[in-house]
């Protein structure tokens, strides 16, 4: 290996610091049981200090130890052996400062599991006040610590530490070895070794099959793209086989990486398949980690590009990267591949909005006063104006649109129709505004000649892209609202909106089709109203123990620290090795649930072997924070995500292997998890019911009550709030619900999922109106929302934010995950990968704290102070004219005003 040195991602000169320079805030360091900010350098003196212009500093504050200061987790950008060499620039403030100098210590924090903390000093300096000092030391480690944390501290209580920049630097690296021992870069050096084959194929090797390097194959038809060699991984016998390389050392954790491979497919008659790029990941407790980062659908006639990112929570003992996916028989082609740092995405750009009007119908000739001038058949059908449809704007589009003109009470019949497709369609391509979102409204109806329900959808198609703007299914001859949304983010040569969906030789009639971009903030100030008329409630605090002159001296200072209305998180066994991802959750969240940990697909992937080793860690953790639990789920009715060997059981044992997992579960985490989802999207799946029949559902809630009664039982679904899905309406969640109760289930609550796209509030809200004639407590229980513009996705998410606090039947919001990387789709996430919130995440942080209520004021001549608040838990600050008092309350739900009794 000694000859491909010049491959390694190596760079004596590199600092191994992140965001050394506090050009990105305080990101990627902490302030060590104290506060800190960052002074931009635009900002001028502070403090008496003067600084470059050129430069930010940070200011470590409400330091009331020598010991706190501001910190960074270096422990995978070091190496045993390696001597590095500290440098930074130091600043001291504040009125704590008794003396004309202090001294400021730069220090390591060397944790070892199992043994005793250890300390090591670096080096120090004394700093005059106003003035910048050089700091500089260096260190070296005989053996690898579990974690190293290096900080600054120092000063006196009191005292605050002033930091320019910091640099840690690689002088000399121990060349003995080439893995784990040696000085990490993080630039944007490939981390791969031989990436093009160049040195044959050393540093590569095959992953249960045979690699070989080649210039050309298939008679010379497969020749590089890139360079002069690819190799190939053939051989293959099972899927996972490929071609891999171990990255162990070159990879730190909490950086993100992207990687950029060109891949082919070859033989077995195969001429498309997905070639996929996965990590294999060994923890230093021997837990395995499987990661796929990037997959494309390869083909045997041309290399394509394969690209992806990754990131690593905790710190690996061991990571593999590796290319799988093919059927076996069929050989991997790689010609290149590079892992890089992934670069930053750059911010987004508020959308343009400027010249929109809100609720401007775009559909030309909507009311059909023309004929079907503007209209045109998609198809062989054909278009008639009738008259005889509602006069009456659709319900969900009356309420956006507020004081409006009625409709003309004219239709569009669509005869002779051959497909299903066939209907009345427009060309909008220059109607329609990139990133705004735009709401569908008509009234629908089929005529006679239906063998059953049929679906009726507005549908665009972007190029070759379709895009559903709301569907309904109709089964009578009335008039039926199709309410729906949609959002272009990217341009298309042509945009055409049509109504589809009978059958072929069904008559289809249309009326009323309007599409307007929606003016959210007039609905949002609505919504504010009636949260504060939900979840508020007046408190009187009475005050005894005051003498009545001081009344009018004494202030009042009210602060909410929680707001109790539940709102958590999605998480994962993995997040959970990320500081900064847990940091994020125990202040931002206060509920949780598992992504996967809890299916039973991963508790008991093989039957009989049973794990419940990652839940119990995540379990863990949510207890030392307090964080509340939801159990998703006990079961899933989807066939595609039951395990093949309980597939493969017949009914009797399969009825067996249910009775079990329901007792393994809730015995082990009896009073532990407050809901369970328990039979997971019963609408659009019925494997359980397929075969051990429709009792069997019942039988589950019946159960697992019986096992856990303290857990409140959820039926949980999708696509149940837009509009988009005739599965999965209101009405027919309202019957399977029903149902399910008519059997006896214990149904305790309604799961709404919330994998939404574009979020209308009134059709939202419609939903949850017809909702919450069950009476029984509603849950988004897997929120998140999707846009490449981090604005709009905000704007989304504030949405259904919003709607929910607004709904009387809502009692708790889980998102479905917050941190790049680890979302169940793309461009939905609020902290990018390496910890930068971005404008999403301020979005929801914002709404956070709107959700806190403050007031401030004088004892009234009664002796009381009163005010209006959230939920949630209070302090309040009195100070009269002798002394300052502080206490605690906590207010709960109630409809008459809350008195606090409060002896001074």
């Amino acid at each position: 290996m000694a000859g491909n040195i010049s491959n390694l991602s190596r760079s004596n000169a590199a600092n191994i610091l992140l965001n050394h320079d506090f050009s990105d805030g305080l990101n990627s360091w902490h302030p060590n049981s104290c506060n800190g900010y960052v002074i931009s350098a635009k900002a001028g003196d502070h403090a008496g200090i003067s600084i470059e212009s050129d430069r930010n500093y940070a200011v470590i504050t409400d330091r009331n130890e020598c010991w706190q200061g501001l910190e960074q987790n270096i422990t995978d950008r070091i190496s045993v052996g390696s001597t590095y060499r500290v440098s930074a620039f130091v600043g001291v403030s504040g009125s704590g400062l008794s003396q004309e100098s202090a001294d400021v210590k730069a220090t390591l924090k060397l944790e070892y599991h199992g043994s005793a903390t250890q300390y090591l000093f670096i080096g120090s300096t004394s700093v005059i006040k106003g003035i910048w000092e050089k700091l500089e030391g260096t260190f070296s480690l005989s053996t690898k610590p579990d974690r190293v944390i290096f900080y600054l501290e120092g000063p006196a209580p009191g005292v605050d530490l002033l930091i320019r920049s910091v640099e840690i630097n690689c002088s000399s690296p121990n060349n003995n070895t080439l893995s784990t021992e040696e000085c990490v870069s993080t630039g944007d050096e490939n981390i791969i070794i031989n990436p093009q084959f160049e040195d044959g194929l050393n540093s590569w090797s095959g992953r249960g099959c045979k690699i070989v390097l080649s210039d050309s194959m298939a008679d010379g038809k497969i020749v590089p793209k890139s360079g002069k060699l690819f190799a190939c991984a053939t051989e293959r016998t099972q899927a996972w086989n490929g071609i891999q390389q171990e990255i162990t050392g070159r990879v730190q954790h909490k950086l993100a990486y992207e990687i950029t491979a060109l891949v082919r497919i070859y033989g077995n008659n195969v001429t498309s398949a997905d070639v996929r790029a996965t990590l294999w990941v060994q923890t230093p407790d021997y837990r395995e980690q499987y990661i796929g980062i990037a997959n494309v659908q390869a083909t045997d006639t041309d290399w394509v590009t394969l690209q992806g990112k990754f990131l690593l929570n905790g710190s690996p003992s061991k990571v593999v990267l590796y290319l799988e996916g093919p059927p076996s028989g069929t050989d991997i082609l790689v010609n290149t591949l590079v892992v890089k740092h992934a670069t930053k995405t750059p911010p987004s750009i508020p959308p343009n909005a400027k010249n929109v009007i809100f609720g401007l119908n775009i559909i030309e000739n909507s009311n059909l006063s023309d004929d079907t001038k503007g209209w045109f058949p998609l198809g062989s059908c054909t278009l008639s104006v009738k008259t005889g449809s509602p006069h009456i704007v659709p319900p969900m589009a009356r309420d956006s649109l507020g004081p409006h003109e009625l409709l003309s009470g004219r239709y569009i019949l669509v005869t002779n129709r051959t497909q299903t497709w066939n209907g009345p369609a427009q060309v909008i391509t220059d109607k329609v505004k990139l990133f705004l979102t735009y709401q569908v409204s008509a009234w629908v109806r089929i005529g006679s000649g239906s063998s059953g329900p049929q679906n009726v959808n507005v549908a665009l198609g972007a190029d070759n892209q379709w895009i559903n703007g709301g569907q309904t299914e109709v089964s009578d001859k009335q008039w039926h609202e199709i309410g729906g949304s949609f959002r272009i983010e990217k341009q298309p040569s042509k945009l055409m909106v049509y109504i589809q969906g009978p059958a072929s030789g069904v008559d289809l009639m249309a009326a009323g089709l309007q599409i307007f971009a929606v003016d959210r903030r007039a609905r949002f100030r609505y919504l504010k109203m009636q949260t504060d008329k939900i979840r508020k409630r007046d408190v009187v605090l009475k005050f005894s123990g005051l003498d009545t002159s001081s009344y009018v001296n004494t202030t009042v200072q009210v602060r909410q620290t929680r707001n109790d209305f539940p709102i958590g998180t999605c998480i994962s066994r993995s997040n959970i090795d990320n500081e900064d991802f847990v940091n994020f959750l125990a202040k931002h969240f206060n509920w949780a649930v598992f992504a996967n940990e809890l299916k039973w697909y991963w508790t008991e992937a093989q039957q009989g072997n049973l794990n419940y080793k990652d839940a119990d860690d995540l379990l863990s953790l949510c207890q030392k924070y307090k964080i509340e639990t939801r159990g998703h789920c006990i079961f899933w009715e989807v066939e595609d995500t039951v395990q093949q060997w309980i597939k493969s059981l017949n009914n009797n044992d399969l009825m067996t292997a249910v009775q079990n997992r329901l007792t393994s579960l809730l015995t082990r985490y009896k009073g532990k998890f407050s809901h369970y989802d328990v039979n997971n999207e019963m609408l659009h799946g019925s494997f359980y019911q397929d075969r051990l029949g429709k009792d069997i559902r019942a039988n589950m809630f019946k159960t697992a009550n019986q096992l856990d009664s303290s857990a409140t039982l959820f039926v949980n679904d999708y696509h149940i709030e837009d509009g988009c899905d005739t599965k999965s309406c209101p009405n027919k969640y309202i019957q399977h619900i029903l149902d399910l109760q008519e059997q006896g289930a214990p149904v305790g609550g309604i799961g709404i999922q919330g994998h939404i796209d574009n979020p209308i509030g009134p059709i939202v809200c419609a939903s949850l109106d017809k909702l919450g004639i069950l009476g029984l407590p509603i849950w988004f229980t897997e929120l998140d929302v999707s846009s490449t513009n981090e604005y709009v996705r905000g704007d989304d998410l504030e949405v259904m934010l919003r709607e929910a606090l607004a709904h009387p039947a809502v009692e708790g919001i889980m998102l479905w995950g917050f941190w790049e990387l680890f979302m169940s789709r793309d461009n939905a996430h609020l902290v990018n990968a390496e910890g930068d919130i971005n404008e999403a995440g301020k979005r929801f942080l914002a709404l956070k704290q709107e959700w806190l209520s403050h007031s401030h004021g004088h004892v009234d001549e009664l002796g009381q102070f009163n005010f209006r608040g959230f939920y949630g838990t209070y302090n309040v600050e009195i100070v009269t004219p002798t002394k300052k008092i502080s206490r605690t309350f906590v207010l709960d739900k109630g409809d008459n005003p809350m008195m606090v009794s409060i002896d001074l």
